[in-house]
């Protein structure tokens, strides 16, 4: 069985340069790929286009790339907590693309999928559509989307093992399976890394066939976007 096991991060990053496309999994602050994350500030990398769900909050995830300026275009469907993105969105500092979340999902499915293309009636007949192909189907106005094009997929999974194989946790999932195999390099990292066959078949989300690099992550914070508390009687 292949070993897709890397010593760190710092190997899992290992090709990357100015320009390039990554997908960044997680939903929210829940289930970022926190040390890849970080790894990219680290290394400074400058005019990438991100595809992710948000862009996290202004000092945290995605924001700290923000913060650097290192980020040419953000491909989203929700702007969140982030008041540096909406600032950079606002002000033109940084191209943005907003897509519904059920459409980016389905984007990030395509290109694991090897599907170049799809139809969706999501967003037909607004800005969305502007541009794009359109076609009825069973009465109903559908617009053309297109797969997307990345060079690195970075996900955060709960459990590996050193084939690849992963599983999420909670409202990891939502987006972080997607990625899986959806870019030419798929780095995951994980909370916990077993040797290959310890992990129970039956509960693995994503085989090891879609990832080309796992390593296991160190201090995750794992921080809450937003806190609600129920005050004392």
């Amino acid at each position: 069985m292949i070993n897709k096991t890397v010593s760190n991060v710092q190997e899992a990053c290992e090709g990357i340069k100015d320009g390039m496309t990554f997908m960044l999994g997680g939903f929210g602050l829940s289930g970022i790929p926190e040390n890849a994350i970080s790894e990219l500030v680290r290394r400074n990398v400058k005019e990438v286009t991100c595809i992710s769900n948000n862009a996290g909050v202004d000092d945290f995830g995605l924001g700290l790339l923000l913060q650097k300026h290192q980020i040419k275009k953000m491909i989203s469907s929700y702007v969140g907590e982030n008041a540096e993105f909406e600032r950079q969105m606002l002000s033109g500092e940084l191209e943005v693309e907003l897509i519904p979340q059920g459409t980016l999902a389905q984007r990030c499915r395509a290109a694991q999928s090897g599907i170049p293309a799809f139809f969706t009636p999501a967003g037909y007949g607004t800005e969305v559509a502007e541009g794009k192909e359109a076609r009825e189907f069973n009465g109903k106005m559908h617009i053309l989307e297109k797969a997307f094009k990345a060079d690195y997929a970075f996900v955060k999974a709960w459990k590996g093992d050193t084939a690849g194989n992963l599983i999420f946790k909670g409202t990891a999932r939502n987006f972080n399976p997607n990625m899986c195999g959806a870019a030419t390099i798929t780095v995951a990292e994980v909370e916990e890394l077993v040797p290959a066959g310890e992990l129970d078949p039956n509960e693995i989300h994503i085989p090891g066939i879609f990832v080309q690099r796992i390593f296991q992550g160190e201090r995750y914070e794992k921080r809450i976007e937003q806190r609600t508390v129920r005050t004392k009687a």
